[in-house]
């Protein structure tokens, strides 16, 4: 409970949050250095696992190897990458091993996404015409839409909370709060980081929550026909019939 309250204390200090080591600074640092990364990322990941999966081929070993990635420590691969020459690059050492992290969550989702495509929608859509690159733009990427982003969710909630340790390679970002604290023993500095850093993890992943409910492309269809705040549309009752025979209705 002291260590809770000597961090809102902390981050109650108008000093905390200004200048070089200030929240602000890091909080810069941080957004930019994660931001970087997962632009990398989907860089490397989306085109590659958007073409798998819309051949349909080799796909699943390209996610089988990715995802021997998630078998070591990010903090292994930045302890090598520090000591070898990009060690020397400034955050270089950084990039590379948060890239390497987020590359396997994108890779998986959106490949199994395409992958997993309404077969029934994707051949009439191809016997309407369309060529390779217009079936995967309007039928198959709209249709792994919800699989795409909950890969991007996963991936750049996993780099903003990782990059953390670019401070323990010297880098800058919220992980240097944290450092500073377990340098001169303040228990409450170390919380107060944390706490930043869970925010704003949680912040990010409110705002791509956000995003992706806006910018469904199938928002409408996946919701149905009916407006939101309808009943459910009651079928009208069968006409009366009469008997042939007697004229009488039944």
């Amino acid at each position: 409970m002291d260590a809770i309250t000597g961090a809102w204390q902390w981050l109650g200090t108008a000093a905390n949050w200004a200048g070089e080591k200030g929240v602000w600074h890091r909080l810069g640092e941080h957004l930019w250095l994660s931001g970087l990364c997962l632009l990398l990322s989907c860089l490397i990941a989306l085109p590659l696992a958007l073409w798998l999966g819309h051949i349909g081929k080799g796909g699943t070993l390209a996610v089988n190897v990715s995802n021997v990635g998630r078998a070591v420590p990010t903090f292994a691969v930045l302890v090598l990458l520090t000591l070898s020459p990009l060690g020397k690059h400034g955050d270089w050492p950084t990039i590379i091993a948060l890239v390497l992290f987020a590359v396997p969550p994108l890779l998986t989702n959106v490949y199994l996404g395409i992958r997993e495509a309404d077969r029934d929608v994707v051949e009439a859509a191809r016997g309407m015409g369309m060529s390779g690159p217009q079936l995967l733009r309007r039928v198959e990427i709209p249709l792994a839409y919800p699989l795409i982003m909950t890969g991007l969710r996963s991936a750049a909630v996993q780099v903003v909370a990782t990059a953390t340790l670019a401070a323990l390679a010297g880098g800058g970002g919220l992980g240097r709060i944290i450092t500073a604290g377990f340098g001169n023993y303040d228990t409450a500095q170390v919380v107060a980081g944390a706490v930043l850093v869970a925010l704003l993890a949680l912040v990010v992943e409110g705002a791509l929550v956000l995003l992706d409910r806006a910018c469904d492309p199938m928002r409408g269809r996946r919701r149905g026909p009916r407006k939101r705040g309808q009943g459910p549309v009651e079928e009208a009752p069968p006409a009366p019939t009469r008997d042939v025979s007697t004229g009488q209705p039944t």
